[in-house]
């Protein structure tokens, strides 16, 4: 081993020429032209080898190569999208020196960088995770205390200290928003709260699963302890190398510790996390649950709606979908509001469009700061802009899951290329927020919020990672000029197969005159090995030994060996593969830590982009469907339209009829509604709730003019949801429903009933309609705003509601043609003087006959005459019996000594006779 030296700088030499960095002047030995050189397709992480065979065969031009740099790799086949631009003509030689990169310079790159050429196959599609929620509650004193862990975003939301009423209306509120998989708290607790956990598990909530109970001891929601394991907490998104004070301070601006329930909920939700080890089970126990933020949610000026109202306006609607191996939930959304407003294009805009059909609001403020931007939108002018941002807003992608993975150690090669689209993309969305008009509170904030950090991202993300090359290896490698050992170790690399070659042809000169060819091979972790075939006189395993050779294993009939020269490869050359990717993976794990850092910022992007986003899916809906903005008062109790319009009924007809509506102040407060059957009075109480619920949600609405009061909460009384689990009857669903608006209406309410009474005796439905609308009559200027659609006309027509101001009659407007009822589809004031039932009864294919009897029926019960049987039904059944009689006296035998005449006279024709006569 002497030579061992000369024999490297040589090795090396020859490595540099294959590679195709060498000297101009390197000479190489040339090939026996009768020898066959065979060169196997290369690439990292595959086996590479080199075999000389003695026949001759034609010599393949091998492919052209870059000076210093590696052959371009082929890519999968298949179709492409490729997104072109140039790439900065600077790099950074170090993770230093790209770490040094000033976030206010730029450094050879433009202000925005460009994408580099990324091969995107069609199809591909971004990995969706079923997020679950994990909540923590504390409820003391009248005050409740949440905070929740959401596995989507792995973002936990917190609640400030809020009172609650004893029912814990607040807290069901946020379980049915959230859904949780589990619900945790204290294993010592009052009443209320024992009897809403007990509730939560009955079948009236049969929808959803129940979600699982968890109770800890009270000792870990200790207030001292509980600031500890928030304060201990090891949280990618603060700065590195604070000072204790220095975090105590940073969390702070985050949480507000002066809330001591918050507080507990949110260390017994950190103690759970830790011990539950939520999505990373599996992981190392040193590995802690990736927490990326905390974020503040306030209930305070929410708008009440029971999930019965959001039902019967379908809000949401699930239908399965035909086809369930394409949704992971097999459900897809049916004809609904959220179905028609629904353009967004980035999962978090749906999400948060969903989330703010869950949340209709009464803060002003912000329903006109979502109205400013639609309406800017919605000018002819920014329509090309609306497009551009839609596009850009299409690149917005999973970047919470991202992080997540980053922190696991999991970052797949997608998920650099996703965050380098994600982050050009919202730097895209800055430098066109920044010609839009500043008073516009959103794109303010987009363009401070989208801070250099991005830039910064973006220009390392560019420099440092060979999307190309990465997507070509299925992992993370760099580009070029990155670091100078990892580019030397790669020539060497490229270099092996023609430096092999020169090794395979000394090693077949040293070997047996029968062994006709021999291979080189290099197999990561293994290192370089001499592979013979087998020989038909090698059939033993003690044929296998060769003088001057180790033998290894075999494989495929082929044996393989160590030799004297593939032992010095292994020492000269090392495993140059892993090598390569331990250097790569050292430089992506800092990365990294870069990303992580600037964390915020991206959490930030998420959110201000899918804002963004779901206000261009509203000014989109707008735009199509004619849609006005609505107008807030607080000086009205109330609602007013003129001509408003059914947002989904109008797309399922070729001609709907709007109808206005006035109600507020003391006046009218009450709106009893009749009208004939199929005359449209449910679809204008579901109108009205409608338009009321978008203003609500800060959308423009289906109406020319909408003008929206002071609305707190909405109730309706419309559609029945049956169900066997419920174990009530559809009456008392009914009841259920009018109970929940007579105790919880106020003066601020909007009350929606549709045919109450009709599912008991029409004297008790009558009475009990009758009974509701008195009490809220004598309420006076506390009544609620109520509709009320009835066909009970005696409500009117027999006086049962006290005269007064408060009791407005409204009815559909019909005309009678003939024996045909024309409906006109539109409200007017005053009272129907029918139902007319009969016209709905024969549109639905009722027997003629059957609807001439049930008009004789009703008009004698209406002159209060007594209803006679129907003559002909009577000869017909007369008949029948008298038939039936002479065919049992056929039957009988006369000559039967057992047979009594006098019984079957007393109990077959003196009856039949009676019937008769």
């Amino acid at each position: 081993m002497a030579a061992t030296g000369t024999r490297k700088q040589q090795a090396l030499g020859e490595l540099g020429g294959a590679g195709g960095g060498g000297k101009a002047g390197s000479s190489k030995a040339e090939p026996d032209p009768r020898m066959w050189i065979h060169q196997s397709a290369f690439r990292f992480g595959s086996r590479v080898s080199v075999s000389w065979s003695k026949k001759a065969r034609p010599t393949p031009t091998p492919t052209p190569a870059s000076p210093g740099l590696p052959p371009r790799l082929t890519p999968p086949p298949g179709p492409y999208r490729v997104h072109r631009s140039c790439a900065s003509p600077e790099f950074p030689r170090t993770m230093a020196q790209a770490r040094a990169i000033p976030q206010d310079q730029e450094v050879g790159a433009p202000s925005v960088p460009l994408l580099p050429t990324i091969l995107v196959q069609d199809g591909e599609e971004e990995e969706e995770e079923q997020g679950e929620t994990y909540l923590c509650v504390l409820w003391h004193s009248g005050c409740l205390g949440i905070a929740y862990y959401d596995s989507a975003d792995s973002t936990i939301h917190f609640l400030p200290d809020t009172p609650d009423c004893d029912n814990l209306k607040l807290l069901q509120r946020v379980v049915d928003e959230i859904n949780p998989r589990s619900i945790i708290t204290s294993a010592k607790q009052d009443e209320n709260m024992a009897r809403f956990l007990g509730d939560l598990v009955s079948s009236e909530h049969k929808e959803l699963a129940a979600p699982e109970t968890v109770l800890l001891p009270r000792v870990d929601f200790g207030l001292e302890i509980s600031k500890q394991r928030i304060l201990s907490g090891n949280f990618s998104f603060m700065p590195e190398s604070l000072t204790c004070t220095e975090k105590i301070l940073f969390l702070s601006s985050i949480i507000p510790f002066d809330c001591p329930l918050m507080v507990r909920a949110l260390g017994g939700l950190l103690k759970f996390l830790n011990w539950r080890r939520v999505g990373v089970e599996l992981e190392d126990g040193s590995i802690s649950v990736p927490i990326l933020g905390f974020k503040k949610f306030v209930l305070t000026d929410l708008v009440s709606i029971d999930q019965d109202t959001y039902s019967v306006l379908q809000i949401f609607k699930s239908e399965t979908h035909p086809s369930v191996y394409k949704v992971a939930s097999g459900l897809k959304e049916g004809l609904s509001l959220f179905g028609i407003l629904n353009r967004c294009r980035s999962k978090w805009g749906e999400k948060l469009l969903r989330l703010w059909l869950m949340r209709p609001t009464q803060d002003l403020e912000e329903l006109n700061s979502r109205l400013d931007v639609i309406q800017f939108f919605l000018l002819p002018q920014n329509q090309e802009l609306a497009l551009t941002l839609h596009r850009l807003l299409s690149h917005i992608k999973n970047v919470p899951l991202i992080l997540r993975r980053m922190l696991l150690s999991h970052t797949k090669v997608s998920d650099w290329k996703i965050l380098y689209k994600t982050v050009y993309s919202a730097l895209g969305l800055r430098d066109t927020c920044q010609s839009l008009p500043q008073s516009i509170q959103l794109f303010r904030d987009i363009v401070q919020e989208f801070s250099d950090d991005l830039h910064h991202i973006a220009c390392l993300i560019n420099k440092v990672v060979d999307f190309e090359g990465s997507i070509a290896e299925n992992r993370f490698t760099v580009r070029p000029n990155i670091d100078p050992d990892i580019d030397e170790k790669k020539r060497r690399l490229i270099g092996l197969p023609s430096f092999l070659t020169e090794v395979a042809q000394k090693e077949l000169e040293t070997l047996d005159s029968r062994i006709p060819s021999c291979c080189v091979l290099y197999i990561p972790l293994i290192g370089f090995l001499l592979s013979i075939p087998r020989l038909s006189f090698m059939k033993d395993p003690s044929d296998f030994e060769i003088v001057g050779l180790d033998f290894m294993f075999l494989s495929e009939e082929k044996l393989h060996y160590r030799s004297t020269r593939t032992k010095e490869l292994d020492s000269i050359l090392g495993d140059l593969h892993c090598e390569i990717r331990d250097a790569e993976t050292l430089l992506m794990y800092q990365l990294q830590c870069q990303v992580l850092s600037r964390g915020a910022v991206l959490n930030r992007v998420i959110d201000l982009a899918s804002r963004l986003d779901v206000l261009l899916a509203l000014a989109g809906a707008a735009r199509d469907y004619g849609y006005s903005r609505p107008q807030y008062s607080s000086k009205i109790l109330g609602v007013r339209i003129q001509d408003g319009r059914h947002p989904l009924m109008e797309l399922c007809s070729c001609t709907f009829v709007p109808n206005s509506v006035k109600s507020g102040g003391d006046r009218g407060r009450i709106k009893v509604i009749t009208g004939p059957n199929s005359s449209g009075k449910s679809i204008y109480l579901k109108q009205i709730g409608l338009i009321t619920f978008m203003a609500l949600v800060g959308s423009f609405v289906p109406a020319d003019k909408a003008e929206v009061g002071a609305v707190d909460a909405i109730f309706t009384r419309i559609h029945s949801c049956e169900s066997v689990s419920l174990g009530l009857s559809t009456f008392m669903i009914d009841l259920n429903q009018v109970a929940k608006a007579v105790n919880n209406a106020t003066e601020r309410s909007l009350v929606l009933i549709d045919e109450f009474g009709k599912g008991t005796n029409s004297v008790d439905g009558l009475a009990l309609l009758a009974s509701v609308l008195r009490h809220w009559v004598s309420q006076g200027p506390s009544c609620p705003q109520i509709f009320v659609a009835t066909n009970f006309l005696s409500l009117i027509q027999l006086q049962l509601l006290p005269p007064g101001p408060l009791v407005e009659c409204l009815t559909m407007e019909t005309c009678e043609d003939g024996n045909d009822l024309i409906f006109f589809y539109q409200v007017r004031e005053g009272i129907a003087n029918a139902s007319h039932a009969s016209h709905t009864a024969a549109q639905a294919g009722l027997p003629a006959k059957l609807i001439t009897r049930g008009l004789e029926v009703s008009e004698l019960i209406r002159k209060g005459k007594p209803i006679k049987p129907d003559k002909g039904l009577l000869k017909e059944n007369q008949m029948e019996n008298c038939q039936a009689l002479v065919d049992k006296f056929l039957k009988l035998d006369l000559e039967d000594p057992e047979l009594d005449l006098s019984i079957f006279m007393s109990q077959q024709v003196l009856p039949t006779a009676s019937s008769i006569l």
